[in-house]
């Protein structure tokens, strides 16, 4: 029984690696030699280092730690270890040339498929081909952002193809959305926070659970729609001073922002958004994307309305309430439950290629009735990042320890995210100003 158990992982394991390394070729298969390259901006890497650091992570931490290979190329680490390699001199780095980056990935991934394949499947091995994987599946989605930045087309995938099809809406007025009229209330009382010891996997900074006592609060059970969202810009938002912290404001000056980043009007005055090289008329109840921390906060001081701090997100997101009318020492893994992701539950995996419409896909609603809290677009909090109590990196220290204290915390997911990743426990975390990924939000009310 451990054998075919151990055999069965290690085959799921296997599927992992190739279908990561395959997204990550055909996230950049279209791209010429200067595409992969790309123009030094802050917010991006050139895809050619992007995608050669991918493997370096898996050939580093899988092959040599693990088991103890030789490197499949010297020297490798000074030009693709992201710790000790600053972001603005990766443009100028001596990197290996197209068709040897794909060689290289393509070997580290046989090299690891071998390994798999020997009948030595311990814990350890496990534990680190699933860090590369995730790894690697959190860069595929920045390829994915970093297509949409560059104003790049979309990929095409050959396996597993994306729809055009946005899933319909039901339960929710889909002409009349409106994401206030439909809050939840959710009673409060004690929460156990963060994941339990016997999960599967989790990275350091969801560790461990623990207890935290909620206020009564109501949160939207849709977020933010795009209409919403205009509304308050052609309610002179981004021009009233009161609505912004003092932070916020200083940035919305010095990027002269007055809109999303990729939004902008026709002649006749109507709202168009840039979706990849395209520019397409709004679609007024798909949830608003790519809005930063302070963005979202003039829009809530504007509404009078507040964002979810992290535990009221998991709350609503993972709660069960239990015969005493209390949270339950049980969480859901998904909102749904503890079945993974499908499309009738969720918008990842790009199956759709962007945001839908904030009614959509029922079937993934919390036991608390907020729908689409995994998938479509990652949730901003009013949480700082900051490590639970307790809180021991895990072997890549600076995963979690680089964002404590300068980050706000995300929760959710977006289109882009792979379903294998993603959980309600799952933490990500962005600075404030970020507003170029797949970032929205959803509302609670503020009480008085």
């Amino acid at each position: 029984m451990f054998n075919s158990h151990r055999a069965v992982l290690a085959d799921e394991l296997a599927s992992w690696v190739c279908d990561a390394r395959q997204r990550t070729l055909e996230l950049v298969s279209d791209l010429n030699d200067d595409q992969l390259m790309g123009p030094q901006l802050p917010s991006v890497n050139p895809l050619l280092w992007e995608i050669g650091h991918a493997a370096w992570f898996q050939d580093h931490w899988v092959l040599q730690r693990v088991a103890h290979r030789e490197p499949l190329r010297v020297g490798l680490d000074k030009l693709y270890d992201s710790i000790t390699i600053p972001h603005e001199i990766r443009w100028d780095l001596p990197l290996l040339s197209r068709n040897n980056v794909v060689k290289y990935i393509c070997d580290v991934r046989d090299r690891v498929l071998e390994l798999l394949s020997s009948n030595c499947l311990t814990d350890e091995l496990v534990g680190f081909v699933k860090w590369s994987v995730f790894h690697e599946d959190m860069h595929t989605e920045a390829f994915t952002h970093s297509r949409q930045i560059l104003g790049y087309p979309p990929p095409q995938f050959s396996a597993a193809a994306p729809t055009d099809q946005r899933p319909h809406p039901s339960g929710i007025e889909s002409t009349a959305v409106d994401s206030v009229s439909n809050d939840v209330q959710v009673l409060g009382g004690t929460f156990l926070l963060g994941a339990f010891k016997d999960d599967c996997f989790v990275f350091d900074n969801e560790k461990w659970a623990h207890a935290v006592e909620v206020q009564p609060f109501r949160i939207s059970r849709t977020a933010v729609t795009q209409k919403e969202f205009a509304v308050f810009i052609d309610d002179d938002g981004y021009g009233r001073e009161e609505l912004w912290s003092e932070v916020g404001w200083k940035w919305r000056e010095q990027v002269r922002a007055h809109n999303p980043v990729y939004w902008r009007k026709d002649a006749r005055g109507n709202w168009l958004r840039r979706d990849f090289d395209q520019w397409v008329p709004l679609e007024p109840h798909y949830a608003v994307v790519h809005v930063n921390w302070y963005e979202v906060q003039a829009y809530c001081r504007w509404a009078n309305r507040r964002l979810p701090t992290e535990v009221e997100w998991e709350c609503a997101a993972a709660g069960i309430i239990n015969d005493r009318n209390e949270f339950s020492a049980e969480k859901r893994r998904y909102p749904w439950g503890d079945n993974v992701p499908t499309p009738d539950f969720s918008n990842l995996d790009w199956r759709h290629m962007g945001a839908t419409h904030v009614a959509a896909l029922p079937g993934g609603d919390s036991e608390l009735g907020c729908r689409q809290m995994i998938g479509n677009v990652w949730e901003w909090t009013s949480t700082d990042f900051q490590p639970y109590p307790g809180f021991v990196a895990d072997f890549y220290k600076e995963y979690s320890t680089c964002g404590f204290g300068n980050c706000k915390v995300l929760r959710g997911g977006c289109w882009a995210s792979r379903s294998r990743l993603i959980r309600n426990t799952w933490r990500n975390y962005y600075r404030p100003d970020r507003r170029d990924v797949g970032c929205g939000f959803r509302t609670c009310a503020r009480e008085t």
